[in-house]
């Protein structure tokens, strides 16, 4: 079973020494390896670029070594293609940037003036990203897009709220504005409306989906070193579940790639909902197959197995899943053959 993504050989061994680091070290490591993959991936192709699963590939190899470092990277690699799309190509640098685009929160950020107050929720690498892209609403309701530069003295974090041991090495908290300086992007409703929001939304599962991978990688390892019946029955329903979903990313980048101006949000929708049931039933199965030690004793897979539901939980946050529901309803195309 074929399950390695090949990718830029010079980031693959980036990835390979921090595979093999220690936990310890790898908290010391991450933030460099996270400026390394970016520096690397300057040219990375923007979605719909004809280069579409080429991107995603990369997101998914990434995500089967350390699912925070993917985090941090895809948002990165987001925000520079949110700017690109909306035409500030010029706001594009060499610092580090994320898109934080949770809502919520003890306080909703308002913005008036150029000026931001409030608390924005869920905000993952709030202690060491530079730059920012933040989403709000305005005082009609609409979504916003502006940047924020971080340095600002205006600006505190405050990450007690966070409680999950999975993507703890995210660094997610609740950041504080104060009559902070920002700069807005695009026009109201621009950052929902355009294609590439449903394109981005497909590269996230393409990290859950290198995480299931990175699993897999696991059980199909045990099966060459001591193989039994039990554990080959389980690599095979992984694998056949993998394979699956990988054609269908395939294909939805194809789809993305011919039709560029069209968001395809259907078929992301689905994309999204049959990788995350993929990803569930590859923690269950590989988890059943190895069982207790590699939790107890290997570092990446505890981390890994940790890390996937959260990461899953958390990305929900900016899609409801009710409209997947109203959509199948409505849609009776989804119901023929």
């Amino acid at each position: 079973m074929n399950i390695k993504i090949p990718i830029n050989v010079t980031i693959l061994s980036v990835l390979s020494e921090f595979e093999s680091a220690s936990a310890e070290d790898k908290s010391k490591l991450r933030i460099d390896l996270l400026s390394q993959l970016v520096n690397l991936a300057k040219n990375l192709p923007h979605p719909a670029s004809g280069q579409t699963y080429q991107r995603w590939q990369l997101f998914a190899q990434i995500a089967g070594v350390d699912l925070s470092l993917a985090k941090l990277f895809e948002s990165h690699c987001d925000a520079l293609s949110i700017l690109s799309e909306l035409g500030y190509h010029p706001e594009i640098d060499d610092q580090l940037w994320a898109v934080w685009a949770a809502d919520g929160g003890p306080a909703p950020l308002q913005v008036k003036d150029n000026l931001c107050n409030g608390i924005k929720p869920w905000c993952s690498g709030a202690e060491f990203i530079q730059k920012v892209l933040m989403s709000y609403k305005n005082q009609q309701g609409q979504a916003q897009l502006c940047i924020v530069d971080l340095s600002h003295s205006s600006i505190s974090t405050d990450s007690s709220h966070w409680h999950a041991v999975g993507m703890n090495a995210t660094k997610t908290a609740r950041v504080s504005f104060e009559n902070t300086p920002v700069k807005l992007i695009g026009h109201p409703n621009s950052y929902l409306k355009r294609p590439g929001f449903w394109h981005g939304a497909a590269g996230v599962a393409a990290c859950w989906y290198g995480a299931a991978v990175g699993l897999a990688g696991f059980l199909q390892e045990s099966c060459q070193v001591s193989p039994n019946p039990f554990k080959k029955l389980y690599l095979g329903e992984v694998a056949h579940q993998l394979e699956i979903t990988k054609q269908y990313f395939q294909y939805v980048a194809e789809l993305i790639d011919s039709k560029p101006m069209l968001n395809h949000e259907r078929e992301i929708r689905i994309l999204r909902a049959q990788t995350e049931q993929c990803c569930l039933s590859v923690v269950e199965r590989v988890g059943k197959a190895l069982g207790a030690r590699p939790f107890c004793e290997d570092a990446t897979f505890a981390q890994l197995m940790a890390d996937l539901p959260v990461f899953i939980r958390q990305s929900h946050a900016a899609f409801d899943y009710q409209q997947i529901t109203e959509l199948c309803l409505s849609d009776q195309s989804l119901w023929e053959l």
